[in-house]
């Protein structure tokens, strides 16, 4: 909304609802280190100077004779400003409008959720992650002046608020404004004054953008010279021996918006038939973006040390979470940032980069594998994508998975390799069993035949493993098989005892009475068998040989995709105590029908599923229950 009544050149605006809810949230909320306002306003001076050696390329006149990007911080204790001031590509009236009134980011609302939500101890670590960053200043302000001057325009403009819903927008005399860039007073409120003395930015500089490749000045008063505070000397351009430990993390916290430690520092320099420098990052801790449908790769491109794109898709979408630079020798600045996401050299250099991260997280998986664990865990389920995005790599991401299975605690991981080297004698497959959650699954009674024999089975409950496992993936020779899915075939495999037990048989008895059941349940199931996978429940569903996973079968039908009738089968295991005793009844076929009914629908409720019919489940329930007491009484 605009009001220019009071003043026929000053524009009184009111931010968007986001904006102002964000405001509210910056100024009234307790943050742990307000520091990181600093680190944001730095952040955006150097991609604005960043944006203006790109825009130079096609345009050179835009640098006129101030060629050299530059950022200066100026202190005025006296009237408890400070000020950043940056060279680069400046803003007009509508850029500011759009950059410093709106927020148009489709995860702005979760991302305010978050913050809202996040302990003082996290709120750093969200700051700047979704563009915010400017706004961090009324942390600190209480009023926050932008004055720039777009390079190549005649005018300049000037952007001011208090940060309480509103703001105004104004031209001013280019003689008052930067000569290009953009200019950022705050007005520092009286808590906030310790920002003017020279020590303390000396020291936010250096621990949090030291790494900017951008040179960085400080005016410690007015009409002081300035003195420099780092060179703009690209990190990535050192050699690893050259960097320490706090650099690196230094400049991962800048690139990713976070403040955790990054658990793993890929930094290598490629040469020969294509010549680029690769610093990328695992982080510790989950990006607050990680499941973005757009699963976008966030790695920055540069060309000969000239940003070309902060979302470059140099990485594939299963290692969105990795975050760092590539700058390449070879590209040609002369093309379009779109055109360059096409280029042949690219695609070479997204192999090589991709290839490269997996080999470093493979050596830390051999080496350490406590360390490698911890990257597990917050990024298992992304990788898992990888299993049947990238055929190519599927053999080294199935390498680096880990699981949960019966054979260890459930907080312990273990590998493919682990698991082979662990078959029982007569196994030639990898068993898996896939569900919703870890304790549903755990419990599921397809378990049981296994656990008499010792054979481990993998325990899958993130949403992606439903997905991987379709493709009929193997690893070291052996194929992945469901233990929900067609015949369990155990068997062949010892018992624990050491004793080999042939396919349960069913006396006559039982074995009419699986009939009846079959007849009974009619199309409700396609097949009703002994069991060789039960060796405590009485019943259990499994999906025929051919069809879908019980589990995915279950996730299609949730997500509303048409999903083929594969019917179920029912087992029964011909041992337990239940169906031999319903088994030696004799007449009263009534009360059969309902048994048969009922042992369908435990099998449901075991599976996670409802009672096919809730009103006659219950109906059923109270004829056995009466039935029951009656017997007692009589």
């Amino acid at each position: 909304m605009t009001d220019t009544t009071a003043d026929a050149k000053t524009e009184n605006r009111t931010f968007e609802a986001d904006v102002s809810r964000l405001l509210h949230l910056m100024v009234h909320s307790v943050y742990s280190d307000k520091d990181v306002f600093l680190r944001e306003l730095i952040s955006n001076a150097a991609d604005a100077c960043e944006r203006l050696r790109y825009d130079a390329i096609a345009n050179p006149a835009l640098l006129g004779d101030d060629a050299k990007p530059r950022i200066t911080i100026a202190l005025d204790a006296d009237k408890r400003e400070l000020t950043i001031e940056d060279n680069g590509i400046g803003m007009n009236h509508d850029e500011l409008v759009d950059a410093l009134g709106t927020i148009a980011r489709s995860g702005t609302k979760a991302f305010m959720e978050r913050l809202e939500a996040a302990k003082a101890s996290e709120s750093a670590t969200l700051i700047g992650q979704f563009g915010v960053g400017f706004y961090s200043a009324f942390m600190v302000a209480d009023r926050v002046d932008v004055t720039s001057h777009r390079a190549g325009s005649a005018e300049a403009w000037q952007w001011s608020s208090d940060g309480k819903g509103t703001y105004t927008v104004a031209p001013v005399d280019a003689a008052s404004a930067p000569a290009r860039g953009t200019r950022v007073v705050l007005h520092l409120m009286e808590d906030a004054k310790s920002y003017t003395e020279r020590y303390n930015i000396e020291r936010i500089v250096h621990a949090n953008s030291g790494h900017v490749p951008v040179p960085i000045s400080i005016i410690e008063k007015p009409g002081a010279e300035p003195t420099e505070l780092a060179d703009g000397a690209a990190l990535w351009t050192k050699s690893r021996s050259e960097i320490k430990p706090e650099e690196y993390t230094d400049f991962y916290r800048s690139v990713a918006g976070q403040f955790d430690e990054p658990a793993l520092t890929v930094h290598f320099r490629a040469e020969g038939r294509h010549e680029f420098t690769t610093l990328a990052f695992v982080p510790s801790a989950r990006p607050f973006n990680l499941f973005d449908p757009g699963r976008k790769s966030r790695m920055k491109l540069y060309v000969k040390r000239v940003f070309i794109t902060g979302d470059a898709e140099i990485l594939p979408h299963y290692l969105r979470f990795v975050r760092g630079i590539v700058d390449s020798a070879d590209l040609p600045l002369s093309l379009s940032r779109e055109m360059i996401q096409t280029s042949p050299i690219l695609a070479a250099i997204k192999k090589s980069v991709t290839g490269r991260v997996l080999s470093d997280l493979e050596k830390l998986a051999d080496s350490d594998a406590e360390a490698y664990g911890k990257i597990w865990d917050q990024f298992g389920p992304v990788l898992k994508e990888g299993i049947y995005e990238d055929h190519e790599r599927r053999d080294t991401l199935l390498k680096l998975a880990r699981f949960r299975s019966t054979a260890q605690a459930s907080e312990t991981r273990r590998s493919l390799k682990e698991y082979v080297e662990g078959l029982k004698t007569n196994q030639t497959a990898i068993y898996y069993i896939a569900g919703e959650n870890q304790a549903q699954i755990e419990a599921s009674p397809h378990l049981e035949g296994f656990r008499a024999r010792g054979v481990e089975v993998l325990l899958l409950s993130d949403i992606v493993d439903n997905l991987w496992v379709t493709y009929n993936p193997s690893f070291d020779g052996k194929p992945f098989r469901s233990v929900t899915q067609g015949a369990a075939d155990l068997a062949a495999i010892p018992l624990l005892d050491n004793t080999t037990e042939t396919k349960p048989e069913a006396n006559e008895a039982v074995t009419d009475f699986i009939a009846f059941v079959k007849l009974t349940l009619g199309d409700a199931v396609s097949d009703v068998r002994v069991s060789d996978r039960l060796t405590d429940s009485a019943v259990c569903l499994v999906a025929p040989e051919g069809g879908p996973d019980r589990s995915l079968e279950k996730l299609l039908a949730g997500s509303g995709r048409a999903v083929p009738a594969a019917k179920p089968v029912l087992e029964i295991n011909a041992k337990h105590e239940l169906v031999t005793s319903l088994a030696a009844l004799d007449g009263d076929n009534a009360f059969k029908e309902d048994a048969a009914h009922l042992l369908y629908d435990e099998a449901r409720v075991l599976d996670g599923d409802r009672p096919a019919d809730a009103k006659a489940f219950s109906v059923r329930l109270a004829r056995l229950i009466s039935r029951g007491v009656q017997s007692a009484k009589g």
